[in-house]
């Protein structure tokens, strides 16, 4: 067997293959030899088959088998030795028809070179670092929610503003008869009129679609699918059950301790700081993943990626899970052409600055992240044995394995970003943020 290989250009090539028949032959006489004692044909008892007949009915098919698993084992192992970096795979020029009988047999491969390029850290436009903190109507709207997550209900007579109403929900047609707790400010403008001053025992009728500001709220009360409640425009039957007023708790040392731990909080301004400082943080995957999409998108648009397009483009018509012509394959390249770019820069950058994910990289990070997520819901760390039982079963998960990967790369390359560009930093509240961050 002989292999070569020319290059048409800096983005392809071929491979050129001449497999003799002496390179296949002892093994395709092996094969037939094992289908004589195996082959079931009339009029043979089984192991008695003659290898003539064998040839002659499985010959051709067991050739052209063999020569194949050569060529595939062969192709292989040349581009790994030679060290050739390419993209996607060699594709099997078809314009010669193959002559399976002849002496010696000729295939020639058409690869696409992976393109060198440099990369730009030095953006000329500045990308913008956002750093997100929580404003006082923020802090302050939490600071009530609390209040009233660890307040008292206190029975009332009428119904006003502030109140908590339980209410049966009634339609025989739609045979709904559901009992929900609703709070009046949930409630539209003009249905809240209709409320005020409502004792225990009351009922009223109104259209679905008049009660509530958002459709979630009647899907609740109703226990309908929250489609369908976008979509409910029948009359209500609505029967006051309860009505309650929630009592805001106190902002005393009792309330600091049940929320945040025995003495770890003394004051509402230090409640407040941690408030907002926990605002930061649920704020930060978020305002990362931003960063990182900014830094992705000038990168793609600033790298000069000469791809073999024409190659790609056979590519994937050749591999496509369906059979598509070459313009669908061009519309599924220039669909994809982004995301290749990237996956280039992004290999790049791990191997230039030695970012690779290792087996103990990976056990380090499942540990710390297990750890996090049992303090964040207050479970006791278990010993060291039972640890590593848990970490053991998750990273024994291909799928899991695949995904913290490709969480751990992904923290390491924002890691990098941050150190290497030069980030122009702005500060904004929430609300701003999302009005600069995604305009409408």
């Amino acid at each position: 067997m002989k292999i070569s290989i020319s290059k048409a250009n800096k983005l392809s090539g071929i491979i050129s293959v001449s497999i003799e028949k002496k390179d296949y032959e002892g093994k395709v006489n092996e094969v037939l030899k094992n289908y004589t004692k195996t082959a079931k044909i009339p009029g043979f008892r089984k192991g008695f088959v003659p290898m003539g007949l064998v040839k002659k009915q499985y010959g051709n098919a067991v050739k052209v088998d063999q020569i194949n698993k050569l060529l595939d084992s062969n192709l292989k192992k040349y581009i790994q030795d030679q060290k050739l970096d390419i993209l996607g795979g060699p594709i099997p020029n078809t314009d010669n028809e193959i002559d399976w009988d002849s002496e010696s047999i000729n295939f020639n491969f058409e690869i696409g070179y992976t393109p060198e390029f440099k990369i730009n850290l030095k953006p000329k436009k500045s990308i913008i670092k956002y750093e997100v903190k929580a404003d006082k109507k923020m802090i302050d709207n939490q600071l009530k929610n609390i209040q009233s997550q660890y307040g008292k209900l206190v029975s009332k007579t009428k119904i006003d503003k502030t109140s908590e109403v339980t209410a049966l929900f009634i339609s025989e047609s739609d045979e709904i008869n559901n009992s929900n707790m609703f709070k009046v400010e949930s409630v539209k403008p003009s249905f809240v009129k209709k409320l005020i001053g409502l004792k225990v025992g009351d009922e009223l009728t109104e259209n679905g679609s008049k009660i509530f500001k958002e459709a979630l709220e009647l899907s609740r009360s109703l226990k309908i699918e929250l489609d369908k409640a976008k979509e409910f425009k029948n009359d209500l039957v609505i029967k006051i059950e309860e009505i309650n007023e929630r009592k805001l708790a106190d902002l005393d040392q009792e309330l600091f301790d049940k929320v945040f731990g025995k003495d770890t909080i003394k004051s509402v301004t230090e409640m407040k700081n941690k408030l907002g400082d926990d605002f930061v943080k649920q704020f930060q995957s978020q305002v990362d993943q931003k960063l990182m999409n900014d830094t992705i998108e000038y990168l793609i648009n600033s790298t000069k990626i000469n791809l073999p397009s024409d190659f790609l483009i056979k590519w994937m018509k050749l591999n496509s899970e369906k059979k598509i012509s070459i313009d669908e394959a061009k519309i599924e390249y220039d669909k994809s052409e982004k995301g290749m770019k990237y996956q280039l820069i992004e290999s790049k950058i791990i191997i230039d600055n030695n970012l690779q994910v290792n087996f103990e990289d990976l056990k380090a990070f499942t540990t710390d992240l297990i750890k996090n997520q049992m303090m964040q819901y207050g479970q006791a760390i278990p010993d060291e044995k039972e640890l590593d039982g848990i970490i053991a079963r998750v990273m024994s998960n291909k799928d899991e394995i695949k995904r913290l990967t490709e969480q751990l790369t992904s923290t390491r390359i924002l890691d990098f970003f941050k150190k290497n560009f030069k980030y122009k930093l702005k500060k904004v509240s929430y609300d701003e943020y999302i009005k600069e961050a995604y305009p409408s």
